[in-house]
């Protein structure tokens, strides 16, 4: 008989499974100001094992899909995909993304098993570019024409819902803007 093994996902753990929300928010620039973008998505986070780094670490990984549509005229405006990583033995989560922008990213913490009067799990993560650690990967493009400088993610999850709030910090159109997107969804 084969032995199954158990997998620590941690705080992942209550991430895993379809979500749907149509609360969103995004805030993102435009040559001239501000463009508010109510919008509804879909994430979907799949179990997808442990691997093991340099036969010293093992991460417990979650592969995740983001689509969101805008609601003013049902056109996929965002499509993300990515991991969420933890390494139970260091207490570290990893949040690795990639959008068909040109731009990629690793941010990261030491999570800090937080949890709010809801008992409901905080995940905190960020990174910036000039982080040895927790790093940003543009194109050329991005570099010149709107370079991500930072980014942070947090999410609030417990009972079946969920909430984030997204800050991406973008040098574009000659200033520096705080591009946010935030969310409520539900468990399918």
């Amino acid at each position: 008989m084969t032995e199954v093994k158990e997998i620590d996902y941690g705080p992942l753990q209550e991430l895993i499974g379809v979500w749907k929300g149509d609360k969103g928010m995004d805030i993102a620039p435009e040559p001239d100001g501000t463009e508010e973008n109510p919008y509804y998505e879909t994430i979907t986070y799949t179990a997808a094992g442990d691997v093991t780094n340099a036969e010293l670490q093992v991460l417990s990984v979650v592969h995740y899909r983001q689509i969101v549509t805008r609601k003013s005229n049902d056109e996929v405006f965002h499509d993300e995909t990515g991991y969420w990583l933890w390494d139970p033995r260091e207490e570290v989560i990893m949040h690795s993304l990639v959008i068909p922008r040109g731009v990629c990213l690793l941010a990261g913490a030491n999570h800090q098993n937080l949890k709010d009067e809801e008992d409901n799990v905080i995940i905190e993560v960020e990174a910036s570019i000039d982080n040895r650690d927790w790093g940003i990967v543009q194109s050329p493009f991005m570099q010149n024409n709107a370079k991500t400088t930072a980014f942070r993610h947090k999410i609030i999850v417990g009972n079946g819902k969920m909430s984030y709030s997204e800050t991406t910090m973008l040098d574009i159109y000659g200033r520096t803007f705080e591009h946010t997107d935030q969310n409520e969804l539900s468990r399918e």
